[in-house]
């Protein structure tokens, strides 16, 4: 099993995370859980085994978090949820690593990526003028890195159709560490405001960010 981190969040949310390390093989990672036939029947159809991996490593992770079977499904805009569980959920994944966010009441979102991975055309697409502005040449792929997981988890959280990154969410400046809190805001199409709270931390060659609050 690569069971890389169960954490309880230090928030006043009782927000829970888990982090799987995808080490196993395809078939390894189906004897480890249990995979409804309808879900099992969809992930099989999907052409990529590395997607499909990441699939099969989600339920594994749910196994490892939930002590009851739960049965994930998606709303047609694909946020998941659980059929027979109210906690909120939100998921993210890489070729290396999958990473699930549990809370009881507040929406929420997640998102992971490989710092191996060139960033630059995130500074074009998703980025306004003062957050470009911030950028340090030095560590700029990570800084676009983080920006960019920010920008996906505030986006999954809110759950709002065509959302303008670089015009909606606004990411305050930032000072680069191994782990630290962001400050965000998102702008509404109707102009309503919501300041918001994130948490990062960077773990082999991959950065994690999530938001409750």
């Amino acid at each position: 099993m690569a069971l890389y981190l169960i954490k309880d969040l230090d928030d006043d949310y009782h927000s829970r995370l888990g982090i799987w390390q995808i080490s196993e093989t395809e078939a390894e990672l189906r004897s480890l859980t249990s995979i409804p036939s309808d879900e099992l029947e969809e992930i099989s159809y999907i052409k990529s085994e590395s997607l499909r991996k990441q699939k099969l490593a989600v339920r594994v992770l749910l196994d490892a978090l939930f002590e009851e079977k739960v049965y994930l499904s998606h709303h047609d805009n694909g946020k998941p949820y659980i059929e027979n569980n109210a906690t909120n959920i939100s998921i993210t994944h890489t070729d290396k690593y999958v990473a699930v966010l549990l809370n009881d009441s507040e929406e929420i979102g997640i998102d992971c990526e490989s710092l191996d991975r060139d960033f630059a055309a995130v500074e074009k697409k998703a980025l306004s003028e003062e957050e470009i502005d911030d950028l340090d040449d030095d560590r700029r792929n990570e800084q676009l890195a983080i920006y960019w997981c920010a920008k996906e988890a505030i986006y999954k959280k809110m759950s709002q159709y065509n959302v303008d990154f670089a015009e909606q969410i606004e990411i305050d400046s930032f000072r680069l560490k191994g782990e630290g809190e962001l400050e965000a805001t998102f702008t509404g199409k109707d102009g309503f405001e919501e300041e918001l709270t994130l948490e990062y931390m960077t773990f082999d060659r991959h950065v994690i960010v999530w938001v409750i609050s």
